[in-house]
């Protein structure tokens, strides 16, 4: 999303009226749905330059923690085409091939040394980066390292060289890390922490494992969600039986690799497709013919499509509410206890899926997001008012870009005000009151259990 201040900016790179402040440059986009350049966003292929706006704010407001929730970096499909050669990508780490990184050599060295970590249950016994040379399913590339090798680096020029979140003497109860079980989310942790910290110093590593995908730790049981989870999967399928095109290019596909054409279309091939697209890597061939760019273009625009219609139709956001109060909540928490002055956790990151991020982005109201991309991250600051020091606020970036004011809680509160950020109360009586009241409900609990009228 890149929303252009139109009034002149000021030396403190502020406007005089605009503060949203997302992207200062003009990019030029196609006005319509294109989804060979949506999938170029989406693959975020390095070395694409970025305008970060992290780390921004009136000189008197002191940054006092920061919470990172990423996507893991570009990885092999999780799904094959049957009957089809899987796409040729090594997944071996060689500093020499592209795209690559100048600390690349110096992750693979460091990585190898890890026994000092403390990492919870099963996440000991995963590989700390890729290292087939033929990808195994879902894992992370060359790409995907390189990817959070760049996030780390740039989270940290903002956050440790600028504004001195970690001290030289930081320890790790100043850090909060949690990943899913997968070597894709733990290795894209790693990456992103290896150039993000002050130094890399494995005793100070305690990586938690979290089971689930939406991190909802010992708060799961929540039968509306699923309700709505249902419901919007019903909304899917409805929306791809209607696309008649969508059809005629699956009895395409299923007849060029030689299986029904339900079989093709549960083995998800834009998944697969999108690993092609993504390593310049031709599209499956076979005897009888060949997967081509006009099947994929019709397969992704679906996708965009139905993203569209995932936002008009609520269901979706329903579901969103109440799979992220769980972390939502977890985040308010810590960053109330930070505020109150306990100098713990200042750093977070949680290390997750699109399956995570999209219900997040989607919860808070930030409509105009894109799908989150291979190493998207959402990132949360919070600032203390320097002239003011008991009061709080926070910004909410996505790549990059400021959608503090996107946000469902403080898109009012913009209107009214000069800050540049949102008031953390706002935040707080959104998650602990305002999420419940679409449910005509006053707490999670009741929430998860009130059936719709």
């Amino acid at each position: 999303v890149h929303l252009i201040p139109v009034n002149p900016i000021r030396e403190d790179g502020l406007s005089p009226k605009s503060r949203k402040r997302i992207m200062p440059d003009l990019l030029t986009e196609p006005p319509v749905i294109d989804p060979v350049y949506e999938a170029h966003v989406y693959c975020n292929i390095p070395p694409i330059a970025e305008r970060s706006m992290e780390g921004h704010a009136p000189h008197y407001f002191k940054l006092v923690s920061v919470q990172v929730l990423i996507r893991h970096g570009d990885r092999y499909p999780l799904y094959a085409i049957p009957k089809t050669k899987r796409p040729d990508i090594d997944c071996m780490l060689l500093p020499s091939r592209k795209p690559s990184h100048p600390q690349l050599e110096a992750f693979i060295k460091h990585m190898s040394k890890g026994s000092a970590a403390q990492m919870d249950g099963s996440l000991s016994s995963l590989p700390r980066y890729p290292s087939h040379s033929l990808c195994e399913m879902g894992e992370l590339t060359q790409t995907g390292v390189v990817q959070h090798l760049r996030n780390g680096q740039l989270l940290r020029e903002i956050y440790i060289n600028k504004h001195k979140l970690l001290l030289s003497d930081w320890t790790a109860k100043h850090l909060y890390l949690e990943t899913t079980g997968k070597s894709r989310t733990l290795q894209s942790a790693l990456a992103l922490l290896y150039t993000f910290l002050p130094d890399f110093d494995w005793k100070k590593i305690n990586m938690r494992h979290q089971w689930s995908t939406i991190f909802c730790s010992g708060s799961c049981d929540c039968p509306m969600r699923n309700h709505y989870l249902e419901e919007e999967q019903r909304r899917q399928y409805s929306l791809r039986v209607k696309n008649n095109d969508l059809e005629k290019i699956y009895v395409d596909m299923a007849k060029i690799v030689g299986i029904p054409t339900r079989q093709l279309r549960a083995s998800n091939p834009i998944d697969s497709l999108l690993c092609y697209f993504c390593h310049n890597v031709s599209f499956p061939c076979t005897k009888t013919g060949c997967i081509g760019m006009e099947h994929f273009k019709v397969i992704k625009r679906h996708q965009l499509e139905d993203e569209r219609e995932r936002q008009e139709k609520k269901l979706y956001f329903l579901y969103a509410l109440l799979a992220t109060h769980p972390l939502l909540n977890q985040t308010v928490n810590r960053l109330q206890r930070i505020a109150e002055g306990k100098k713990e956790e200042l750093f977070v990151l949680y290390s997750a899926h699109d399956v995570t991020l999209s219900p997040v982005l989607s919860a808070l109201g930030i409509t105009e997001a894109r799908f989150p991309r291979f190493a998207a991250r959402l990132v949360f600051e919070l600032w203390q008012d320097g002239k003011r020091p008991k009061e709080h606020f926070i910004r909410i970036l996505y790549n990059g870009a400021d959608v503090t004011f996107q946000t469902s809680f403080c898109k009012d509160y913009y209107k009214r005000s000069s800050k540049p950020m949102c008031p953390l109360e706002k935040f707080v009586n959104f998650v602990k009151r305002d999420m419940f009241l679409v449910f005509n409900s006053t707490s999670y609990y009741d929430a998860c259990r009130r059936r719709p009228l």
